[in-house]
């Protein structure tokens, strides 16, 4: 042994060689561990504790090959996220749409410093505006939170309309989800605010969280906004020219959330193949554009265990974001009898079905299968509509079965409902009805689609059996993973709870990991943690 031998004294900390003592220290995630070496066997080994000396000749105790510094949840992630928010952790919980990512959950999570966003796509205007009521009254701007915007391709009037109760009412965190491309109302959103000082310095009011699932479309909010739509907006008085000019110099959204294979709208995309390729994209724009402001990529979509959110951070994820595991919370909007539901949910409970929203268009969401008939019911629908081109060109075999088993109303009854619906929200699509046959057909159907999401909000138990439930892998593998656990009953799973011990087992897992790559011998079993209830 050198005379210049950093070593850990044989006073104190014993280490550990062997696969139990392993798992002890990493459980010790907290404190700073040393990784040794035998002096008589070569073995490595670990422990929590004691002193680090230099050692002369002569002397006793285990060299050290590498130390390791305590490991937080908060440290998890890039923590320019948690500075730039606000937050304690770089975790968001997503806005689940129809309410289910309720007032209750987000204000339950802005509080205990995660970035909660409330669900507002296919709400009322005025539910919209009533809950954005309720987060200021509760959260103001002590604690992080936000809304859903959604592209609204058939509604865009309500679109803009729910971007300028943002603008007005001081929301500073939207999630932008389904856009395929920018529309004047997420880019009014985004440079609402904006100034710069005299240094050059750029600062920025609101914060865009665009969740996308192709590198084409992160792209669009990666770089700065079109001048064909700056320039409309500072025409029709919505932006300034001093706001438009300094958007010129910015991408849309400083955080871009890459949504793999997720429920509800998704393109089914592994994280491991769409993070890096939408990173890449990230600094391939940053670098050419000269960004004086850092842009974050999160990780989402699949995110069901304490192993998956590990794996997000340790391929660069500045955030991750939750979702199916959050539906099945008690803060969640979604009905008991539903969230019963998703805790009976395996890996391979879920289906891809037409998405209400976009259904024309063939645009699929991600739903549970187990319990409820929506997903192929759904896909009938389309293949009818794909088919024929009204209601009454419907064969009668077929039209009975539909009337029967989905709509539980005849073709006039489910037509009328339908036009009473779109009268009081948005007439013009009656009278484009009308006109089209073709269109009536879809917004009958889409009707069936719209409603089986709320039927599941509401516990409708005698429609149980249409629940459309949006429902990724991620809530069979939470479900394996907290079988014989606290969280194991849905009557505990509360959403503070399943976020502060999914960070919890990713330290785990983290540790875990630097340890073995340090070269000691760590068992399998090192990498496993079982939820229990925890604190501040």
């Amino acid at each position: 042994m050198s005379a210049s031998t950093l070593a850990l004294s044989p006073e104190g900390a014993w280490p550990a060689f062997q696969p139990d003592g392993l798992i002890d220290v990493v459980a010790r995630f907290r404190e700073p561990t040393a990784v040794v070496s035998d002096p008589r066997t070569g073995a490595v080994g670990a422990a929590v504790g004691g002193q680090l000396v230099m050692l002369g000749a002569g002397e006793s105790g285990w060299p050290v090959l590498a130390t390791l510094p305590p490991l937080y949840p908060e440290w998890l992630g890039d923590r320019g996220f948690c500075e730039a928010h606000g937050t304690r952790f770089a975790y968001m919980q997503g806005a689940m749409a129809n309410g289910i990512a309720s007032v209750p959950m987000v204000i339950a999570m802005g509080k205990a410093g995660f970035l909660g966003m409330f669900g507002a796509a296919g709400l009322s205007f005025g539910r919209v505006e009533a809950s954005v009521a309720e987060l200021k009254a509760a959260l103001g701007d002590d604690h992080a939170w936000g809304c859903n915007l959604i592209h609204s391709p058939s509604e865009p009037e309500l679109e803009a309309k729910v971007a300028d109760l943002y603008i007005r009412e001081g929301v500073k965190r939207v999630s932008a989800a389904a856009f395929m491309k920018l529309t004047p109302s997420i880019v009014r959103y985004a440079a609402s605010g904006l100034r710069q000082d005299p240094d050059g310095s750029i600062h920025r009011s609101r914060a865009v969280f665009a969740k996308i699932s192709r590198p084409e479309v992160a792209k669009h909010f990666l770089e700065p906004a079109p001048d064909k739509i700056l320039d409309g907006l500072v025409a029709n008085g919505l932006l300034s020219a001093e706001e438009a000019r300094i958007a010129r110099l910015v991408p849309v959204a400083e955080d871009i959330i890459c949504e793999s294979d997720s429920g509800g709208h998704t393109d089914n995309r592994p994280l491991g193949a769409l993070f890096p390729s939408v990173s890449m994209l990230r600094d391939q724009i940053v670098a050419a554009r000269g960004y004086s402001r850092p842009v974050r990529v999160g990780a989402a979509g699949g995110l069901g265990t304490p192993e998956a959110v590990a794996a997000a951070y340790a391929m660069g994820a500045a955030f991750v974001l939750t979702g199916s595991v959050n539906q099945a919370c008690v803060e969640s909007g979604l009905s008991e009898e539903g969230r019963v539901m998703l805790a009976e949910a395996g890996l391979a409970d879920v289906i891809m079905a037409p998405a209400a929203d976009m259904f024309e268009m063939g645009v699929e969401v991600q739903v549970l299968r187990r319990g409820t008939l929506f997903g192929t019911r759904a896909k009938k629908l389309y293949e009818v509509y794909r088919a024929h081109p009204s209601l009454e060109a419907v064969p009668a075999d077929e039209r009975q079965k539909l009337e029967r088993d989905m709509l539980r109303a005849s073709f006039p009854e489910a037509w009328e409902s339908t036009k009473a619906f779109w009268m009081g929200r948005d007439p013009r699509e009656v009278a484009k009805a009308e006109r089209d046959p073709k269109h009536r057909m879809a917004l009958v159907f889409r009707a069936y689609l719209g409603q089986a999401s709320r039927w599941a909000i509401n516990g409708l138990s005698e429609r149980r059996s249409d629940y459309q439930i949006w429902c990724g892998p991620a809530m069979g593998a939470f479900n394996a993973w907290t079988k014989g656990s606290f969280l194991e009953a849905p009557a505990q799973r509360h959403v503070v709870q399943v976020a502060r011990n999914l960070l919890e087992g990713a330290c785990v897992v983290t540790r875990a990991g630097q340890l073995r790559g340090a070269g000691a011998p760590v068992p399998a079993a090192a990498f496993s943690f079982k939820p229990r209830p925890i604190g501040d």
